[in-house]
């Protein structure tokens, strides 16, 4: 209560005011039995009755009191204007929410569709439509619904875009994460809360559409709305006499009253869903058999028990490129790269020159701009691309892990750290919940943190510590190959020397085969059993890491080697 009433008085006094009318207005509705001095059907006085202290509005051209008939009229607007903006906003947010995730031919086909309803116009649209039903409150219902979808969804869909790319749902997707979960744990949570005010601010339109539709009689007589009190009062002459007065201009005002009370309180929504309130609020997804389905299909993807001699992944003619047309440029061109098991490859060049398109495309997490031109990627033998999308995300986090850039942003700023450990593990693993956060605080002291900071948040770490984690999360399920995309990138040297003996030790303990994308040459020195150098989204030179670093082919290579600073002086004078 206190809470409430510390959020009551932080708003503004229209906000207030708006909340205010949408309350009494409501309270108007349900009551209307109790505050209706008279039967709005019933005749109670003579025809045209001008207001009494009996009949304070008078009466219309039967003699039903029209103050009743007013306060009932609250029942039948407000009904249609929340129950249209609940479904179009119901259908908005399915559309938005679809659109936005899947992306492809679904975001095309459905976005096609929405520009189709925003091109047509709203009243003849609603008229012809209404007219085709007929009249009545389902009528109604359907056809503002109809008209308030599409921006809606359309507005949405742009939001979800922005949550899809961030690097903390690029990181569960990574794992594997199916799409249902996704949406339902980190999507829908972050957009949600633009739903509310948009709900608000729906119903406001739709208690406008209903009274406009009704005055063109597709309303129900039989319910008699404020829109319908001003259709029956023009059909019935009430202009011609002083009638108006008490029988158009009240229903007038208390529409005109309602859209400016949820125009009010919708401002006050939308600020609110901007500030504190926006704290993602999670959902157990039931995920049992998926799990079980998941491991069948990584079982079947790839063979468990390849070649020992063969590389575990080998890339033969990756051709990625962005754009189509006479316009698709970057990416990488006919890359051939190979790992051999429990090695490590490091992958280096400057910014731009595609390395970071080789990861993405091995986890699957390329752009959507991107498109693999030609080439292979293959996993124990079996060509990753090739395979169906539920196969694709078998895999991920299962025997591909990433370790994304920026550790900060990879991670959910509104979950704990050890909840997003513990997911991790769940998105594969059948293992009760209890056995998940087992395994998330053992994951923890296997990256040197205590367990105590199971319960801490992304931003209570440091940079070192959030590293940390990110590589717990990769390794939840015990992945062969761990994809690691400049994990020490913006961490002080003496931070990124743990980072890397960490590594070290992993790869050890757990016989990792590592790609280690970076640009940074000393870690790659100190790291890497091989090198492959990219320029210009082509692999111009690789080998041991050794006969690459110290006696360098390629002219490229020996630049990026001249750049490294010669500390050999400063080594000899201490």
């Amino acid at each position: 209560m206190t809470r409430l009433l510390a959020g009551w008085r932080s708003l503004s006094v229209t906000s207030r005011i708006g909340i205010g009318i949408v309350l009494t207005l409501c309270a108007v509705a349900i009551f209307a039995p109790w505050l209706a001095p008279h039967d709005p059907g019933e005749r109670v006085t003579r025809p045209f009755a001008v207001p009494s202290s009996s009949h304070l509005l008078g009466a219309d051209d039967v003699g039903h009191d029209l103050l009743s008939v007013l306060v009932f009229g609250a029942r039948p607007s407000l009904l249609v204007g929340f129950t249209a903006a609940i479904a179009a906003t119901v259908v908005g947010m399915t559309v938005g929410l679809t659109a936005g995730y899947m992306r492809g031919a679904v975001d095309t086909l459905l976005m096609r569709l929405v520009d189709v309803v925003l091109s047509l116009p709203v009243v003849p649209l609603t008229l012809v439509v209404g007219v085709l039903a007929g009249p009545g409150l389902v009528t109604q219902i359907f056809v503002i619904s109809l008209a308030l979808w599409a921006p809606m969804a359309r507005e949405l869909r742009a939001q979800v875009l922005s949550v899809r790319e961030r690097d903390h749902v690029q990181a569960l997707r990574a794992m594997g994460a199916r799409n249902s979960y996704v949406l339902t744990r980190h999507i829908v949570p972050a957009v949600g809360v633009l739903v509310v005010p948009q709900l608000v601010l729906a119903v406001k339109t739709a208690v406008l559409l209903e009274a406009s539709l009704a005055f063109l009689g597709l309303g129900d007589i039989t319910s008699m709305s404020w829109g319908m009190m001003l259709s029956v009062a023009n059909a019935r002459s009430a202009f011609l006499t002083d009638a108006w007065l008490w029988w158009v201009v009240p229903p007038g005002a208390l529409i005109g009253l309602t859209v400016l009370g949820f125009a009010l309180a919708g401002g006050a929504v939308e600020r609110a869903a901007g500030g504190p309130a926006q704290r993602a609020a999670g959902g157990r997804v039931h995920r049992a058999v998926r799990r079980a389905t998941s491991r069948r299909i990584a079982a079947r993807a790839v063979d468990t028990t390849p070649d020992p001699g063969a590389p575990l992944l080998r890339i033969e003619g990756l051709t990625v490129r962005y754009g189509n047309g006479e316009n698709a440029g970057g990416g990488c061109v006919d890359v051939d790269l190979s790992i051999p098991r429990g090695q490590v490859l490091g992958l280096v060049g400057e910014s731009g020159s595609g390395k970071t398109t080789v990861a993405a495309a091995i986890v699957g997490l390329m752009p959507a701009a991107a498109r693999v031109v030609s080439g292979r990627i293959l996993l124990g033998g079996v060509d990753v691309l090739g395979l169906g999308t539920d196969e694709r995300r078998a895999l991920l986090g299962r025997r591909i892990g990433l370790v994304p850039q920026e550790a900060q942003s990879a991670l959910n700023p509104v979950h704990r750290i050890g909840h997003q450990i513990r997911e991790a593990v769940l998105a594969h693993g059948d293992a009760p919940r209890a056995r998940a956060e087992e395994r998330a605080r053992e994951l923890l002291q296997m990256v040197g943190l205590p367990t105590e900071r199971y319960r801490a948040y992304p931003h209570e770490l440091s940079g070192g510590q959030r590293q940390r984690v990110v590589l717990a999360i990769a390794l939840a399920n015990e992945p062969d190959v761990l994809v690691a995309d400049e994990p020490t990138s913006g961490l002080d040297i003496l931070v990124q020397q743990e980072i890397l003996d960490l590594l070290h030790d992993l790869r050890t303990r757990l016989h990792l085969t590592v790609l280690l994308v970076t640009h940074d040459l000393p870690v790659v020195t100190q790291a890497a059993d091989r090198v492959a150098v990219m320029q210009a989204g082509r692999v111009v030179e690789q080998g041991d890491a050794d006969a690459v670093l110290t006696d360098p082919q390629h002219p490229y290579t020996r630049k990026l080697m001249g750049s490294m600073p010669d500390m050999t002086e400063f080594e000899g004078a201490l």
